[in-house]
């Protein structure tokens, strides 16, 4: 909405459902067809109406697949090239690792907000895959010329010469190419899928739904590979190999998906939504004197199309009503034709801000969840380092246990879509099974138990270690178990954040909402690089080595795993209030009205 923009609807407080009665100075200009209402074929702007589909999104899922092959070819050893050619203890290994994952996903910000303001899409996922090739080129030169010297070090047994700070430099340089390429991808590339199929036709609305499934499905399939044949060669000292074959995995990704161009559905960005949000704060303040009442009216554009570019219009709710004065139509603004929006606004931009304010409670409870997930990257891999590894006369790298939960999730994924979905739906009525916040609440009761589990087995473990021995006795398949249910609860937690934000998320930042998903594990891993050092600095004093020590012989990593349950069972109780609290989006028009005040009050019973 510009500063030329004429006032051409003014509704009254009291109607929440529609949109179909006008009052005021331009009333004349307010006949409305409901017909039109129902649809958003105007509203979204869609540049190409023949193409999208399954065709388009399954080329869409084969790039996702192969971008993430190369990323977790890097991500998924990182811990171990840390420590065995760059020399790094533990501890530090560990929070570098943190750090780099958080800023990975925490970039995916950066890129929803150019999908969804300027660039769009396809232009945005474009960019930053071609960021990701050169930050695999970089890292795969870097190690081959400056860093794995002499020749197949890094393996646990030969050691690696000490590199010039030159080296160290582009390997830092490289690999946060990597995690800016990779992180602002990811939320464009996931809206861009959803977008190939149009909400207003009701198989290609189910079809949106089973593509988020489908989407993280990609995601772990390409990981499959990294964390099971790439990490094998790695953990042998072949590090360049695999850095290589990352890369050739990520130029196959990006030429495909360029392939693709004239098969994509296009919608055209929205513009930058900050200025949008800031002007609901401003003006709700420079109307704090006013009083709303039974009747107040409340401004509005007519037709089927919003004040925000290629979004659709949002029904009024009575949450944050201080936010409702934005939209207040004062005396002296009644009988003006130009409006200044940092004074008006429209009931659809003010219900985009609340829309935001919703979300974020829900987000902010699935951030010590990430903390579960990122163990797997870190402790998870130092834990199994110290087990038995031998499996006959093959030594089994301990990342590539990962791949039990990549295979869970796969699994899972079947079982979730073939049956659990079907059976919920006839017991609940609901034909999603389970809600997106149900699904999410479950998750974080099932990471809640991987912790348990990756406890017990670090205490079973530490019973097992020979006198003078650096390893236990217990094999590193007792891993299987916490990796299994990190697996099981992604399937919910991920794909129901996936889902739950794309739809709630107004359709002008729709890649934002994506995003809200990749933040949660990157705040995740700098929350837990912030508890290993607050435990380090806690439990280590003296002549005590810590939970968490170089030598996690000496250390209690059991603890810290029960550490992390704990939080997980205070953050599970404020999901379950945050989400009976939450009230869903509705768009006019939509088919989904009845459901507003969807939430979570099954939740425990279920879980």
């Amino acid at each position: 909405m510009g500063s030329g923009s004429i006032i051409k609807e003014i509704i009254p407080l009291n109607e929440r459902e529609g949109r179909t009665k006008c009052v005021g100075a331009t009333s004349e200009n307010c006949n409305i067809n409901n017909e039109e209402n129902a649809t958003y074929a105007q509203s979204i702007q869609v540049d190409r109406m023949s193409v999208g589909g399954w065709g388009p999104a399954f080329l869409l899922l084969a790039n996702q697949a192969l971008a993430t092959l190369a990323f977790f070819g890097v991500a998924v050893n990182l811990v171990l090239f840390l420590t065995r050619v760059l020399g790094q203890d533990t501890a530090s290994a560990a929070n570098n690792v943190s750090k780099w994952t958080g800023t990975v996903y925490m970039c995916s910000l950066i890129g929803a907000f150019l999908s969804d303001s300027y660039w769009g899409r396809f232009m945005t996922s474009a960019i930053f895959q071609l960021i990701l090739v050169l930050g695999l080129v970089l890292l795969s030169l870097s190690s081959w010329l400056f860093l794995v010297k002499p020749s197949g070090c890094g393996d646990g047994e030969k050691s690696c010469m000490q590199t010039s700070s030159v080296g160290i430099g582009l390997f830092y340089l490289a690999i946060y190419l990597v995690a800016f390429g990779y992180g602002g991808h990811q939320p464009s590339l996931a809206t861009f899928g959803a977008d190939q199929f149009d909400e207003r036709n009701p198989k290609q609305q189910k079809s949106k739904a089973v593509f988020f499934c489908y989407f993280y499905f990609a995601l772990n399939v390409g990981s499959l590979f990294s964390n099971t044949i790439l990490v094998y060669f790695e953990d042998i000292g072949m590090w360049t190999l695999g850095f290589w074959v990352s890369t050739a995995s990520a130029v196959i990704a990006l030429m495909s998906y360029l392939m693709g161009m004239k098969c994509y559905r296009y919608i055209q960005p929205s513009g930058n939504p900050l200025p949008r949000v800031a002007q609901v704060f401003v003006a709700a303040a420079r109307k704090r004197k006013l009083k709303l009442s039974y009747g107040t009216e409340l401004y509005e554009v007519d037709g089927p199309e919003s004040a925000i570019k290629g979004s659709r219009k949002i029904l009024h709710c009575d949450e944050f009503k201080c936010l409702d004065k934005a939209a207040i139509v004062a005396a002296e603004e009644q009988s003006s034709l130009i409006v200044n929006p940092w004074r008006l606004c429209t009931v659809t931009q003010v219900e985009e801000a609340k829309c935001v304010i919703r979300m974020l409670p829900i987000w902010l409870c699935t951030i010590i969840y990430s903390v579960v997930f990122t163990q797997m990257a870190s402790l998870f891999v130092e834990q199994g380092e110290v087990m038995k590894l031998e499996f006959g006369k093959f030594r089994i790298p301990a990342a590539s246990i990962s791949a039990f939960d990549i295979c869970s999730v796969l699994i899972c994924t079947g079982i979730y879509r073939q049956i659990l979905v079907p059976l919920a739906g006839r017991l609940s009525g609901n034909p999603k099974g389970l809600t997106e916040l149900q699904r999410m609440g479950i998750g974080l009761i099932i990471g809640m138990l991987a912790m348990i589990a990756a406890g017990i087995t670090e205490l079973e473990r530490l019973r097992r270690v020979p006198p003078g021995k650096d390893s236990s006795t217990l094999s590193v398949f007792w891993q299987i178990p916490q990796y299994v249910l990190v697996g099981a609860s992604e399937v919910f937690m991920y794909v129901g954040q996936l889902e739950f934000f794309n739809e709630q998320a107004p359709d002008g930042i729709k890649s934002f909402g994506s995003s809200l998903c990749m933040a949660s594990i990157s705040l995740g891993n700098y929350v837990s690089s912030m508890l290993v050092i607050m435990v380090m600095g806690i439990t280590a004093k003296g002549d005590k080595p810590g939970w968490i020590p170089e030598d996690l012989n000496s250390g209690h990593l059991d603890r810290f795993y029960f550490l992390i349950a704990g939080l997980t069972v205070i953050d599970f109780v404020i999901f379950v209030y945050c989400a009976k609290w939450y009230k869903s989006t509705n768009w006019e028009g939509s088919q989904n009205v009845s459901h507003k005040n969807e939430k979570v009050e099954d939740a425990v019973a279920l879980v």
